[in-house]
């Protein structure tokens, strides 16, 4: 059954959460949140507390940046004279051991607004001293003084924090510093250019061994190393943020593509295509030009100014209004696969999980009140459908409200409780996101573990009852012949495909299903003579559907089997005499697994089976 948060919290649990509550997205206490929203989140903060001890008495001259808990770890970003090495991490660790040892504790005391900023300009920390006028700035717009200033000292070190931290040093458990990064302070290019160093921290050395093994792991099966070795996609500065996808990348592309279509045609949907370069006129009417436009491509042409769309909603209601709608008209199920360019900052590109330009499973459905809840328990249907094909289990997040929202109240806390009703009607629970919804619209988020245990978030479904409805004015006359307002969901399954791509690629570290993968079998002649049987051999197999290659290297045949394997190839068919007089294939797997001998139709037909099953083994 779906929950919205736990029942019956007592006095002591409600204090809990409100200590490990987030603070509002863009705020000035932002920038003094631990990041610590649990148990182990406190303990890692105290850890990056310990670090920055560590490095200060190390390197006094440092100036320090902040240290939140982050997934998995923490981070703490200095200003120093020198540039860390290696060397200088295993002595920050050393200190770092010994103020554990000591088992300081963590004290919390408070200052006077102008003591406190005076103690941290004493002591040449001008980055605190910005984050407390900052906030002394805030209160001075609220018309509220300025609070204490809180400060936790553990030892003979002060930090500025808000906290919580764990009782004592020696309550940290066994940690490792892992690397060290550049980062802009405050993530402004503008700004001075700080050391972060990575750390992590957890309750026992096996939680920490295995963090360890699944980081090095996750190198290994890192998208844009496999994207390069497997030849799928790659990244060139003429275009920063944008993938140039090979002929093996867009063969996924393209088959996740084709699966998404068969679903939706399944379903009723009906495929739209809307332009790239779209004028301001549309984005100050939906609202994207007052709280999205920071993140837009702008084009002027002939005095005009125009944006490449960041995204397809305003652009699907323009369909929507080409003709008069009825009731009988709804649900109306527009998909469309829009270019999209979004003007990420350069620090934030990676590889295929964060770019400038990519594609969207994108649609936009509009519906009658009453078939709004059986339209999302169908999503919800959707998504699990798809996750299936690639072996993922998908869990449910509702996101609400936030406070920069468009739109009357009243719509929005309809539009909250139909979601409710709609998870409650198809028996799921989820989590809840407070604040967390888009400016436009509430939204159920949708998460996956990956094979190493990394949460992603994925899919997004959205209700929309405020932007496309009331800004572009949509209409649908009733069974009585009353114009009425449709309401108007966003989804997106795959969400980004690049995104999606990039994380099946860690997911599967490059060893697709056989539906999925972009060469499905590998036939190898042994010797020339072999050439002619192995092109008729892959016809057959391609006359089913499967993509096929085959070898006419020079190589030798354990040479190109071990090149098919660390291609990812599924199958591997090695053609010899025996083989052609027989007209049957003896296929190995990419695990090295020797299949019995099969004539090579049974083989393609068998094949052909599997791949269109979509499944994963």
């Amino acid at each position: 059954m779906a929950q919205d948060g736990p029942p019956d919290a007592t006095a002591d649990e409600t204090e809990e959460q409100a200590l490990f509550e987030a603070p509002e997205r863009g705020s000035a206490d932002e920038l003094l949140d631990a990041g610590a929203h649990s148990d182990l989140d406190a303990m890692r903060h105290s850890t990056a507390h310990v670090m920055a001890e560590a490095v200060l008495d190390l390197f006094p001259e440092t100036q320090l940046g902040i240290g939140p808990a982050i997934t998995d770890g923490f981070y703490y970003d200095f200003k120093l004279d020198r540039p860390l090495t290696p060397s200088d991490l295993a002595a920050i660790e050393e200190r770092m051991a010994a103020s554990v040892a000591a088992d300081h504790p963590f004290v919390r005391r408070e200052m006077p607004p102008e003591e406190g900023r005076t103690f941290f300009a004493e002591r040449n920390q001008p980055f605190k001293v910005e984050i407390l006028d900052d906030l002394a700035a805030k209160a001075k717009a609220d018309g509220s003084p300025m609070p204490p200033v809180s400060v936790y000292e553990h030892g003979a070190f002060v930090d500025l924090c808000k906290g919580p931290h764990v009782a004592s040093t020696g309550k940290i458990g066994p940690f490792k510093l892992l690397a060290v990064a550049g980062a802009y302070w405050r993530g402004d290019e503008k700004r001075p250019m700080l050391q972060r160093i990575y750390g992590t921290v957890w309750q026992t050395q096996e939680d920490l061994d295995a963090y360890l093994w699944r980081r090095a792991e996750a190198k290994k099966r890192d998208h844009r190393r496999l994207g390069v070795a497997l030849d799928l996609f790659s990244f060139h500065d003429v275009s920063p943020g944008a993938a140039f996808w090979h002929p093996k990348g867009q063969r996924i592309w393209r088959t996740l593509e084709g699966a998404m279509r068969q679903l939706q045609e399944r379903r009723g949907y009906q495929e739209i295509s809307t332009p790239i370069v779209v004028s301001e006129k549309l984005w100050r009417q939906s609202g994207h030009w007052d709280l999205y436009r920071e993140n837009m491509f702008l084009i002027e042409s002939e005095g005009q100014l125009f944006s490449l769309k960041p995204m397809n909603c305003p652009e699907s209601s323009i369909v929507y209004r080409t003709k008069k709608r009825s009731y009988r008209d709804l649900p109306l199920r527009y998909s469309e696969y829009g270019r999209l360019h979004r003007n990420e900052r350069s620090g934030t590109l990676s590889g295929l999980t964060r770019v400038r330009q990519f594609i969207q499973d994108d649609a936009h459905l509009y519906v009658r009140p009453d078939q709004l809840t059986a339209e999302i328990q169908a999503l919800l249907g959707e998504v699990r459908e798809a996750y299936s094909w690639v072996g993922l289990e998908p869990r449910f997040a509702f996101a609400t409200k936030p406070d920069k929202a468009i739109g009357d109240p009243a719509l929005w806390e309809r539009a909250e409780q139909l979601i409710k009703e709609a998870f409650a009607a198809a028996d799921i629970s989820y989590d809840l996101k407070p604040k967390d919804g888009t400016f436009y619209a509430p939204k159920i988020d949708i998460y996956i573990d990956d094979a190493l245990g990394r949460e992603w978030q994925m899919a997004t479904i959205q209700v929309d009852l405020v932007m496309l409805p009331e800004r572009f004015d949509l209409t649908y006359t009733d069974e009585e012949g009353k114009e009425q307002r449709p309401m108007a969901i966003h989804r997106a399954i795959y969400g980004s495909l690049e995104r999606f791509i990039g994380i099946l690629v860690e997911h599967f570290a490059g060893a697709f299903p056989l539906w999925l993968a972009p060469v499905q079998a590998v036939v190898v002649p042994i010797a020339d003579r072999h050439i002619d049987a192995a092109r008729e051999l892959a016809g057959v197999l391609r006359e089913r559907g499967l993509h096929v290659d085959v070898d006419e290297s020079s190589n030798r045949m354990q040479y190109k089997i071990r090149a098919a394997q660390e291609q990812k190839v599924p199958y591997m068919v090695v053609l010899g005499d025996r083989e052609i007089e027989a007209r049957t294939a003896s296929p190995r797997t990419r695990a090295g697994e020797q299949q019995p001998a099969e004539a090579w139709d049974s083989f393609a037909d068998r094949l052909a089976a599997e791949s269109a099953a979509r499944g994963v083994t």
